[in-house]
């Protein structure tokens, strides 16, 4: 079983495009990369990410999809905090495959954030109501976020909706500790996700 993270670090290639949270950047096992070339093929790009990452500790696992909405992403899974901590203080700049590899700071989109839509937040339940979600969200990147905490079941989009979703856990303390730790994610430089327990 993997390692249950309190936050995933971001590393953007190119834009910097960024996955971070709310000035909250604490140190955590999984590194998400976006904007890469996405003509690379899916093994190639492994192979290239596992040569260039496992140089600074163990790396558990990369995840890169070749979907139509999840190119260009890749998840980057290291045994040690350690690891992933030095990683992205190394690969600063660095070039891969064309575009330079950079780390948002979460000081400079702090300031450019959407303000979230107030939304009532219900008693404790098991499945989270998520809002001010990006047009390009789609259900494996939430399932990456937040299948890493125990209990989660699955997320389910609204058809039609592509700022709202919910995600399901087995039960109400799993889906408070999910929510607490995802709270402000940024999935995008001005979007912060708002996290709410769903109306029973």
């Amino acid at each position: 079983m993997l390692p249950v993270y309190n936050r995933i670090y971001t590393v953007s290639l190119g834009s910097l495009n960024s996955l971070t949270p709310n000035m909250d950047i604490r140190p955590n096992h999984t590194i998400y990369i976006n904007n890469m070339n996405d003509k690379i093929k899916k093994e190639e790009l492994k192979r290239s990410l596992y040569a260039l990452f496992s140089q600074f500790g163990h790396v558990v696992d990369i995840v890169a999809l070749k979907t139509m909405k999840m190119r260009g992403q890749a998840f980057v899974i290291f045994k040690e905090l350690g690891s992933s901590t030095n990683a992205l203080r190394q690969l600063q700049g660095f070039p891969f495959y064309g575009k330079p590899m950079g780390t948002p700071n979460a000081a400079n989109t702090q300031g450019n954030s959407t303000p979230n839509p107030q939304v009532p937040d219900y008693p404790p339940n098991y499945i989270l109501f998520l809002n001010n979600l990006p047009e390009e969200t789609n259900e494996m990147m939430l399932s990456m976020l937040f299948n890493q905490f125990p209990g989660f079941k699955e997320v389910r989009l609204v058809p039609g909706r592509h700022d709202i979703a919910f995600v399901e856990f087995e039960n109400d303390g799993q889906a408070g500790a999910a929510r607490d730790a995802l709270q402000g994610f940024k999935i995008t430089p001005s979007h912060a996700m708002k996290i709410t327990y769903a109306k029973k």
